[in-house]
């Protein structure tokens, strides 16, 4: 045997179809694409939406009702959990919390929220308590001091 009889091994593939080439292609002339028309044209891609000159059905669905979204009141929210990471005796407020990260800078909300335990003494200053949240503050010795809604 000499090196010129070597073959590379059967590796069993599926080729890819090649369209567009022939009629006797099998796949030839039009390629599955029909005849004429702006869809049998290379390069076409329809925009989201497009339904071909019909009325998009976002145009044909009437638009009633009415959304709260815009007057809702957005806060950032921080556990009890994240508190405990202050020293005792420390005061906590939006400063405090964007200083060290905690919230993003454009806050300009704050509620706490009961999740997690605290074990130390905090006076803690946000726009809104949660119940369970208030209770363990105040459990732990801790004060709590309700700002104004708007800043």
């Amino acid at each position: 045997m000499n090196l010129h009889d070597v073959r590379q091994a059967a590796i069993p593939r599926k080729h890819r179809m090649r369209i567009g080439r022939g009629i006797g292609s099998g796949k030839g002339k039009t390629a599955g694409k029909g005849t004429k028309g702006q869809q049998s044209r290379s390069g076409y891609s329809a925009k989201i939406g497009h339904e071909g000159g019909q009325t998009p059905l976002y145009r044909r669905l009437p638009k009633r009702g009415f959304s709260n979204a815009r007057f809702r009141t957005d806060y950032d929210v921080v556990n009890l959990s994240v508190l405990a990471g202050f020293d005792a005796g420390s005061t906590v407020d939006l400063a405090a919390l964007k200083g060290r990260g905690l919230i993003t800078k454009s806050a300009k909300l704050l509620k706490v929220l009961g999740n997690g335990q605290l074990d130390r003494a905090l006076t803690v200053k946000a726009h809104a308590f949660s119940q369970k949240a208030l209770a363990a503050i105040s459990a732990a010795g801790g004060t709590t001091e309700k700002l104004g809604s708007k800043n």
